[in-house]
């Protein structure tokens, strides 16, 4: 294992093809930038790249010799350089350099514009439009000098600080503790960079695809699927609280990897391999058999490829329960109880926000461990069954707290406190050997709430007995309490009855 810091000037790395100076003082040559498939796309904005460029011009004014614009971390592969961290800034130089070039009208050759990146319309889009605006600009800098001088600067004063290495896992644990000390890396991310290295046998149009499907999604809507879904679900459903994910607990999604070989990752694996067998033959569309599901939440991740068809199939999933539009997806369609919850005023405050968590995750499990792939009619009627459960469970929390946090949600899940309902459901999902077994089961432990016991307040709630009861046009409540009464899960005060229209 070979580890080398290095500075280089732009100018040498981008037109020369060199790192300036070593360890021993000398250059390093030749080298050849290139941008591997793990990496993300060029996302850097306008703003972004004239930013680059309105500091080089203020540190050159007040003529300081030497302009560090960060670092750049490099695995040397068999006398390539891919970069493993930097791609931002380099190819924002690259730009603001040609732009240079064509308007003094000079033709030095830099072999980096010439690196094949990915057909993603993020690359696109940005680079055309980055390369327009330093063009703008350079443009406006009317002294032929001045422009001339600027160009100079750029390529003789401003450096890198390089980090080379020959063993791939070491330039991403650089990577990550570069990420960690500024802007926080997501981890979803970081779990990305380390799957791709999983995937090295396999060929580069597999590894361009996998990225590509991986892009295509919404890096946010993924980010929220790793840390506030399947991690807390992996955590509950072991009865243990769910911290934020970080770099630093991302092991659990790491997985099994190709050369695990202990007989619970044979088992694993082999389940995986004959899903993907028999999904990929005529068996299921001769047979009139449903595809198998090579995928559980509380079950190991497969690392490599599967890591990536796992993030897609729960990412579907999440995005299918939470869309509840009448004609798309296959699990929630034109439910009443989600009409309630989407109004806007149940869409709002973290109290709200904590509860629909605690409500989508339950139905996620639950698709998860008793849905096929294409439901049929009973399957759906099963789980409309376990979706008022589900409500009752998780907006029984809702209904007992005015001002609703994180510690308070944990202890309901994890049954450390006495509110009414707190119980964790994750686990009784998960032992759940049939959907029958498990209504029964919550069939026992969901009670009904009390307004009052004792003299004491059960329900906070400031809404009138006229406005839990109102609906809208379409019949749908506009307060959820609405809906613990039309299911018999509220006992309502003395001269009340539950059946009152």
């Amino acid at each position: 294992m070979a580890l080398t810091l290095a500075i280089t000037k732009i100018g040498d790395l981008l037109f020369q093809k060199r790192i300036t100076k070593g360890m021993d003082g000398k250059p390093i040559t030749p080298v050849s930038l290139k941008i591997p498939v793990y990496q993300r796309p060029y996302k850097w904005k306008g703003k972004n790249a004239i930013q680059l460029l309105d500091d080089i011009v203020e540190a050159r004014n007040e003529n300081k010799e030497v302009y560090r614009v960060g670092t750049l971390i490099l695995h040397s592969n068999k006398g390539m350089f891919d970069i493993v961290d930097g791609q931002q800034r380099i190819i924002t130089f690259s730009l603001l350099l040609k732009s240079f070039l064509m308007l003094l009208e000079r033709h030095e050759e830099m072999a980096f514009l010439d690196e094949k990146m990915t057909d993603n319309p993020y690359n696109v889009q940005n680079i055309s439009s980055n390369f327009r605006a330093f063009r703008r600009r350079i443009d406006g800098i009317v002294d032929q000098r001045e422009k001339e001088g600027l160009f100079g600067y750029i390529k003789d004063n401003c450096e890198l600080i390089v980090v080379i290495t020959d063993d791939q896992s070491e330039a991403f644990q650089f990577f990550d503790s570069q990420n960690s000390r500024g802007k926080p890396l997501y981890p979803h991310d970081l779990l990305k960079a380390y799957h791709l290295r999983e995937m090295q046998e396999c060929s580069v149009e597999t590894t361009e695809r996998v990225v590509k499907q991986w892009e295509d999604m919404d890096q946010k809507s993924l980010s929220s699927l790793f840390s506030d879904y399947l991690f807390s679900l992996k955590k509950w459903i072991k009865g243990n609280p769910a911290p934020t994910l970080t770099e630093h607990n991302i092991q659990i999604f790491k997985g099994i990897t190709r050369h695990a070989d202990f007989p619970y990752a044979q088992f694993f694996k082999g389940a995986f391999a004959y899903a993907e067998m028999v999904n990929n033959s005529p068996m299921p569309y001769v047979s009139g058999s449903r595809n198998l599901k090579p995928f559980q939440i509380d079950a190991p991740i497969i690392a490599g490829k599967p890591f990536f068809d796992y993030a897609k199939h729960y990412f579907d999933i999440l995005m299918d329960i939470q869309n509840n539009d009448k004609y798309s997806g296959y699990f929630i369609n034109d439910n009443n109880i989600v009409k309630t919850l989407d109004l806007p005023k149940y869409k709002n405050g973290k109290g709200n926000t904590i509860v629909r968590l605690l409500f989508d995750t339950t139905v996620l499990l639950y698709v998860d461990r008793f849905c096929p792939e294409r439901p049929s009619k009973i399957d759906l009627e099963m789980l409309d069954q376990f979706v008022v459960l589900a409500f009752i469970w998780a907006y029984s929390l809702r209904a007992q707290y005015y001002n609703l946090g994180w510690p308070a949600a944990q202890n309901y899940i994890l049954e450390n406190n006495d509110v009414y309902n707190s119980f964790n459901i994750y686990k009784a999902i998960a032992g759940a050997d049939s959907p029958v077994a498990l209504f029964g089961e919550l069939a026992d432990r969901i009670a009904p709430l009390p307004m009052r016991k004792g003299g004491k307040e059960i329900i906070k709630s400031n809404q009138s007995k006229d406005d839990i009861d109102a609906k809208n046009p379409d019949g749908v409540y506009q307060n959820y309490l609405g809906i613990f009464k039309q299911y018999n899960f509220i006992i309502l005060e003395k001269g009340e009855n539950n059946d009152e229209k």
